[in-house]
């Protein structure tokens, strides 16, 4: 039995199903968590979102921004419906209503404490411990799967306030912990935001480095995976905090991480030929 983290898949489903081939995935005996955009983009997010919902799969997953996206399309204003958006087919799917009512109610963070791992979408500001982290995680789900949970996609938007206060409430608050966990890359010692940057690290302004690199309470006996960053490249992380967006989307490859061998294994995703159907 092994349980595999793989990066961001952004409806990329014909390779999602030749790296569970490659991975000998089967839901009988293994694992899946996948670290969030789930959709949008790629031909097939209808697809994913079938296979992920399906309890037989056994899949955890966290929630993106591309997530986020799609919920706020949905729920809150066709207008944030942008040019590159591949959403319609799934917006226009019988089964569109369950599906995006169980991504909805999606955490933002995810922890297994015998597998001593974490997993988000995006990362985490610099002095949180995992149980900030997990009670901040918890304020946002708590809002998105109440009943308010319209109003709440309807102001997510935005890059303000961009600096962590415990004074903050309301949206200004929900607004700061939903861009740390889903958009972030870049910040500062203060915890200030940098989200318009995407570029690879050296990229960015002075006073600035990936998020990983000012991590000061995240223990190295615990493993920390994230997504949401295809850029990054070569660029090296700490051993035990593993970035698992290859740019599948971009014709890159598509990676999981083996949580139990503590190994990567990925495939070219420049072509999706004759995927097995793994979405019943």
């Amino acid at each position: 039995m092994s349980t595999y983290a793989v990066g961001d898949l952004q409806g990329c489903f014909g390779a999602f199903c030749q790296l569970l081939e490659k991975l000998q995935f089967n839901p009988q005996n293994d694992h899946l968590w996948l670290v969030g955009d789930l959709v949008n983009r790629g031909p097939q997010s209808l697809e994913v979102l079938r296979f992920a919902s399906n309890p037989k799969n056994r899949v955890r997953a966290v929630l993106g921004n591309h997530d986020l996206h799609l919920l706020a399309v949905a729920y809150g204003n066709r207008s944030y419906h942008v040019r590159k958006d591949t959403l319609d087919h799934l917006l226009n799917a019988p089964d569109a209503e369950y599906l995006l009512h169980w991504l909805r109610h999606q955490p933002l963070l995810h922890h297994d404490s015998s597998l001593r791992t974490t997993m988000v979408h995006a990362g985490l500001a610099p002095d949180w411990s995992l149980l900030q982290a997990t009670h901040y995680a918890e304020e946002v789900e708590t809002r998105l799967q109440g009943t308010d949970f319209k109003s709440y996609l309807s102001q997510m938007y935005g890059n303000v306030p961009d600096c962590w206060s415990d004074n903050l409430q309301g949206m200004d608050r929900l607004r700061y912990l939903t861009n740390v966990f889903t958009r972030l890359r870049y910040c500062n010692t203060h915890g200030q935001l940098l989200l318009d940057d995407k570029g690879t690290p050296g990229t960015q302004p002075d006073g600035f480095l990936p998020w990983f690199q000012h991590l000061q309470q995240w223990p190295n006996n615990q493993y920390l995976l994230f997504g949401h960053w295809s850029t990054l490249g070569s660029t090296t992380t700490p051993s035990h905090i593993q970035a698992l967006d290859s740019g599948c989307l971009w014709g890159g490859e598509l990676t999981a991480w083996c949580l139990d061998k503590k190994q990567r294994i990925s495939i070219d995703c420049e072509a999706e030929q004759n995927p097995q159907d793994y979405s019943s």
